[in-house]
Formats: structure tokens, C-alpha cells, sequence
């Protein structure tokens, strides 16, 4: 398996940097399946006889395993390269489908918690990071631009798994058979994708620096050009200021986009235009739509106002999105265009951090750095669908129907974007005390 070595991907003189963000998107369009979670929602609950809670149980796990997977594999990933953790990636996410196919097929619902939601979260967090650190050093000058290229995929990736796996269960039947027949085709179909990745995949050699870019020798407010390590940044209270900025502003976006097929449709039953399941699912493609381009436009944006700025609007102008969800959401374009705005600010927030880290705290750990920062998601998405399912789910016991079932839980959204835009007003540049030493740093990268 030598083919997988990091020196094996150490790119060739005149090797182009713009074929390596198609290499990441063959991964992160593949893993974004994720995001279509809401389509096999309903099929799942009337072929399993689950609730809403139970059926978000393999989605929830998933993300947990992503963040547990991004926080401890983030100094493999460093360690080995970008190949060996995109093949890694490739094996579990499409085994995941594999184990969950057959959970279905026998009725065995743990089957499907442990193969999507298990399994196949490690592939997801082991795949999600593999490339951020790899476009960060081919493009020093644009790190916003580059995450986001990234990052945009997996915000895609329900675009196309949406209209994809709806289509299926229309041709193969919503049942149980049906339902195990999607899946398998999802893992063999993403592991061939994904392996385009694995092949394509390169890194720059050491000191390599894009045509005319001087890297700055001179600090800028929350900009530095010092370097910590991922040890020294848990101990700073930046690491934990936006660990609660992204724990925030992605447990507001996921409880809407774990359960945003059945919601729309929630939101207007009843009234004189209600949503079908084919339009459920062309909503689920709309948010798809708006994450990935969220991840690409915005992330770009912080390049030029700066990554607190774009904080900034991320939370704030998201908390009066939902405020005019909970106030004005009876009216079905006002809704989709706030929850369009919302899951924008979502996807942007997922591009932006790794360039954060990277002006608070450098480049020399930045993968794994950003690896443990993903524990944060891994929270919000055990509290997003846990507070919107949960809430709805006591609603239908107490007799309420339509948008009523979500209104609490909307509102409980508002309160934690606030309390993330209060921690990311706390971010702060990082003190000297934690920064390397120039040959400690060079000491270390060469053990590595």
C-alpha cells in the first residue's frame, strides 16, 4: 500500500494547484450524502414502525462520529497525507451503506444505526478533513476561497443524493426491499466517485509558494504569523470561543436540515398550498443548494471583511432569520427564503473556520487543529434534531399540528445563535506564551 504514502503524493514540478479542489470535491460530494438523511426519513419510519426521534438516530450517530473520528484521526490525517485518508474515507462510508442495506433488508434497525451512523461517520469525518489542510498550503493566498471549494462539496452533496435516492425509492419501492436496494446502490456508486479522489489527490512540495505571493512577515489584528500546535490550542480560550461558535451556529442550520422534508410539509398542511413529498424533497435540494454555495460565497467573502465580521452576520443576521420564520412563516416564500438564508449561513460557517484557525493559530497543525474543533459538531448534531424532533414529537402528543409543532424549538434556535455570537465577540488574538518556538517547530515537523 505504498501507493498510499505521502511521499507518493508529493506533487511533480509544473503540477497545477486547480486539479487538486476537484480531488476534494469527489470526496466531499460523495460524503454530503448526508445531508439527504431527511429523504429516508418517512420511508424508514412506516417500513420500521419508527417515531421521528428513533429515525434521526443513524444521522445523529453519523455526526457524532464525524467529529469523534475528525478530532483523533486530525494528526493521522497530517501524519499520513491526504490519500491515505480519502481511501480510508472511501472504505468506511461505503461499507456504512453496505452494513445499513442489509439492516434494512432484515428489519434490523441497530444494523442501520451501525453501519450509516457508525461506520460510515468515520468515513465522514476522516474524509471531511482529509483535504482542508492540503488546500490551505497550495493556496496561501485565498485560504477562504480554497476551504470553501472544499467544503462547498459536501454542503452539495444532497443535491444530488436528494433527486437521486427519491427517484430510487419511486423505482424500487418505499419498503423495506425497496429502501435496501437504495442503499447498496449509494455504496457502490460513492466508492467508485470517491476513488477519482484518491488517484488525483496531491501536495505541495516543502516551501512551495504559488507565482508572486509574498507570505506576510508582519502580524495583523487577529491575523498572525506565529504557529501553535493542536496541543498548546486546546489550552487557549480562542479554541474554545469558536468551539462554541461553531457548536452554535450548527446546531440552528442541522435541526432544520435533518428534518426538513417532513417539515415543510408540517408547516403547511392544512393550508390552501400544501407541499407534496416531490416538493419535500426539491426543498431538501434548495437548502442543499444554498449550503453549498453559503460554503463558496461566503467563505470567499471573509477573505475581504474578516472571518469575526462574517461571524458576525452568520449569527446575527441568522437569529432575525428565524425570528421571521417564528413571527411571519405562514407565508411559504417568506419561510423558504429565510430557511434558504439560514442554511447559507450554515454551509459558510463550516468553510470559514479552517481559515479562522489558520489566522489565529498558523499553519504548522491546522488539520488536526481543526479535527478537534469538529467536536463541535459532533455536539450540535446530537442537540439540532434531538430539540427539533423531540419538540415536535411532544407537540403531536399534546394535539398540535402544523408549523405550531416547530415554533418552540425555532425560538430555542434564536437563543443559542445569540449566545454564539457573544463568544465569537470574545475571540481574541492568541497570547505569545502559547506560539512555537521557530526550532521546536522545524524540530518537530522533521520527526513528523
Amino acid at each position: 500500500m505504498t501507493f498510499l504514502d505521502r511521499s507518493r503524493t508529493v506533487a511533480p514540478p509544473g503540477w497545477s494547484r486547480w486539479l487538486v479542489p476537484p480531488a476534494a470535491l469527489a470526496v466531499h460530494l460523495s460524503i454530503g450524502q448526508a445531508y439527504a438523511w431527511s429523504v429516508f426519513k418517512p420511508p424508514l419510519e412506516s417500513a420500521l414502525g419508527l417515531s421521528g426521534t428513533a429515525s434521526a438516530l443513524p444521522f445523529q450517530l453519523a455526526i457524532v462520529m464525524l467529529g469523534l473520528s475528525a478530532a483523533f484521526g486530525g494528526t493521522l490525517v497530517e501524519r499520513n497525507g491526504p490519500r491515505w485518508a480519502m481511501f480510508v474515507s472511501l472504505i468506511c462510508f461505503s461499507s456504512g451503506f453496505l452494513v445499513a442495506a442489509l439492516g434494512v433488508a432484515t428489519g434490523q434497525f441497530w444494523l442501520v444505526v451501525l453501519g450509516y451512523g457508525f461506520i460510515g461517520g468515520i468515513g465522514l469525518g476522516i474524509g471531511y478533513i482529509s483535504p482542508v489542510s492540503t488546500l490551505i498550503k497550495w493556496f496561501p493566498d485565498r485560504p477562504g476561497m480554497a476551504t470553501g471549494i472544499a467544503i462547498m462539496g459536501f454542503g452539495g452533496g444532497a443535491l444530488i443524493a436528494s433527486p437521486w435516492s427519491t427517484g430510487m425509492l419511486e423505482t424500487f419501492g418505499a419498503d423495506s426491499a425497496g429502501i435496501a436496494t437504495a442503499f447498496l446502490i449509494h455504496g457502490l456508486a460513492y466508492a467508485g466517485f470517491m476513488a477519482l479522489g484518491v488517484l488525483l489527490v496531491r501536495v505541495p512540495p516543502d516551501g512551495w509558494l504559488p507565482a508572486g505571493h509574498r507570505p506576510e512577515t508582519a502580524p495583523r489584528r487577529l491575523v498572525t504569523t506565529a504557529q501553535v500546535s493542536a496541543r498548546n490550542a486546546l489550552r487557549t480560550p480562542q479554541f474554545w470561543c469558536l468551539w462554541v461558535v461553531l457548536c452554535m451556529n450548527v446546531t440552528a442550520g442541522i435541526g432544520i436540515l435533518e428534518k426538513a422534508a417532513p417539515m415543510i410539509t408540517d408547516f403547511f398542511t392544512g393550508t390552501s398550498a400544501p407541499v407534496s413529498v416531490s416538493a419535500a424533497a426539491g426543498f431538501v435540494a434548495l437548502l442543499s443548494l444554498a449550503n453549498m454555495t453559503g460554503r463558496l460565497l461566503w467563505s470567499s467573502t471573509s477573505d475581504l471583511i474578516g472571518r469575526k465580521n462574517m461571524y458576525r452576520v452568520y449569527l446575527g443576521v441568522g437569529a432575525l432569520m428565524y425570528l421571521t420564520i417564528v413571527e411571519f412563516g405562514s407565508s411559504k416564500p417568506l419561510f423558504i427564503c429565510c430557511a434558504l438564508v439560514i442554511l447559507s449561513f450554515y454551509g459558510g460557517g463550516f468553510a470559514t473556520i479552517p481559515a479562522y484557525l489558520q489566522d489565529l493559530f498558523g499553519t504548522y497543525q491546522v488539520g488536526a487543529i481543526h479535527g478537534r474543533l469538529l467536536t463541535a459538531w459532533s455536539t450540535a448534531g446530537v442537540l439540532g434534531p434531538l430539540i427539533v424532533n423531540w419538540v415536535a414529537d411532544a407537540g403531536e402528543r399534546a394535539g398540535r399540528s402544523g408549523s405550531d409543532l416547530y415554533t418552540t424549538s425555532l425560538t430555542i434556535m434564536i437563543g443559542l445563535l445569540i449566545v454564539g455570537f457573544v463568544a465569537n465577540e470574545l475571540v481574541r488574538p492568541v497570547h505569545p506564551r502559547f506560539h512555537e518556538a521557530a526550532e521546536r517547530k522545524t524540530r518537530a515537523h522533521q520527526q513528523s
